[in-house]
């Protein structure tokens, strides 16, 4: 086959641009970073040192108590809860819960405003108990101002929970 044939002429076209296209994808290959995909942290647990949980979404914060707080306590009868719009100061007692052992205070862990109540503690205060870290949340707090830097992630509030226990 000579190179006037016009079969041979669209042989050599086709082979030249099947090597510039594979040159050009081992270019991009080379000059494209590895791309990884990370899923987006949609919400963040905090826990503090006196046992309150607080998952904040699009800075609105859910409170409540942790497992280990609601052992302690022993069986919840009464949650006297926050009032929807009260302020709140980091540290300041924002909820009572009696307990057939004892009352136990829990403290807002950010400076904020109450913007919701879980009312279903009215009639079940036990949901304390038995779903603290779900159905027995407390309050949603919308944050004011930055998250103190005393709130802990899981892995510091096992730390802590395993010292305490030593």
């Amino acid at each position: 086959f000579g190179s006037s044939n016009p079969l041979s002429q669209t042989i050599n076209q086709a082979t030249q641009q099947t090597v510039m296209s594979m040159a050009l994808v081992r270019t991009l290959r080379v000059a494209r970073p590895a791309l990884r995909y990370t899923a987006p942290r949609l919400f963040s647990t905090y826990y503090t040192k006196t046992h309150e949980w607080f998952k904040v979404e699009d800075g609105v914060g859910t409170l409540g108590i942790t497992d280990y707080a609601q052992d302690q306590l022993g069986e919840v009868v009464y949650a006297d809860l926050p009032s929807e719009g009260q302020s709140v100061q980091s540290g300041s007692t924002i909820v009572s819960l009696e307990s057939v052992k004892a009352v136990g205070e829990v403290y807002a862990p950010v400076d904020g405003e109450v913007v919701g109540v879980n009312e279903a503690l009215g009639d079940e205060p036990g949901l304390v108990n038995s779903a603290a870290q779900e159905g027995g949340w407390l309050c949603k707090i919308k944050v004011t101002g930055d998250l103190p830097s005393s709130l802990m992630d899981q892995a510091a509030y096992d730390k802590l929970l395993k010292e305490s226990s030593e």
